[in-house]
């Protein structure tokens, strides 16, 4: 990431800006700086074409600088941090005093142009370093994840096994308890049919003319 351009504003009225490379910015500036009054934000993030600008308004003053990408959110901040701490220190450049071409605005331009150096020179490595705990902290988080899902689908697992388990065991409890049952009932239906046999045996004697005369 780099920063490309860098401009103080009263309102709409911008006060002091430099460009470390070629191209128009006034146009995109202006709209963002319009968005920026409309938004009444602290702090803003707006892409405008190629270009990312971050703004931070205080007082009425609204400090912005442009880069040529969003992959860095830690040093532009910190770059507008550092120039509004200086505006606001140095009872020399009231916005009263400034205007495009005045000297006032000259001197700020120098300013400019030693933090954004400062800031394009030194980000570079911070980035790195941002980048790579991000990416470090992602790791952390989707290993837990893929922790808690093996986890999960181990207790499942556990759980189901178990299940199994309890069907299996009031299945066999089922049939135990029925098969006392189905004994009794299988001698009740032999006893049944043996005493029916009896009795009709009983009653066929007795009915006969040797045995009971009729």
């Amino acid at each position: 990431m780099t920063i490309t351009y860098s401009c103080i504003a009263n309102g709409r009225a911008v006060l002091a800006e430099l460009a470390l490379t070629g191209g128009s910015y006034q146009e995109a500036v202006a709209e963002v700086l319009r968005l920026v009054l409309l938004s009444a934000e602290p702090k803003t993030v707006i892409q405008v074409g190629s270009y990312i600008y971050h703004t931070l308004s205080i007082d009425g003053i609204t400090y912005l600088c442009a880069t040529d990408n969003a992959l860095d959110t830690v040093t532009p901040p910190e770059f507008l941090e550092q120039v509004s701490d200086i505006f606001a220190r140095n009872p020399s450049m009231p916005p009263e005093h400034f205007s495009p071409s005045n000297a006032v605005a000259a001197d700020f331009q120098q300013v400019l142009a030693k933090y954004m150096m400062k800031y394009n020179t030194t980000q570079d490595d911070g980035t790195i370093s941002v980048t790579r705990s991000q990416e470090t902290d992602v790791k952390k988080v989707m290993a837990q994840n893929i922790d808690t899902i093996l986890e999960r689908e181990a207790a499942l697992n556990v759980f189901l096994d178990r299940t199994d388990d309890l069907q299996t065991t009031a299945k066999e409890f089922q049939k135990t308890r029925n098969t006392p049952r189905k004994i009794w009932w299988k001698y009740f239906k032999r006893i049944a049919i043996i005493t029916t046999a009896i009795l009709l045996s009983v009653i066929i004697i007795l009915l006969s003319p040797n045995v009971i005369p009729t």
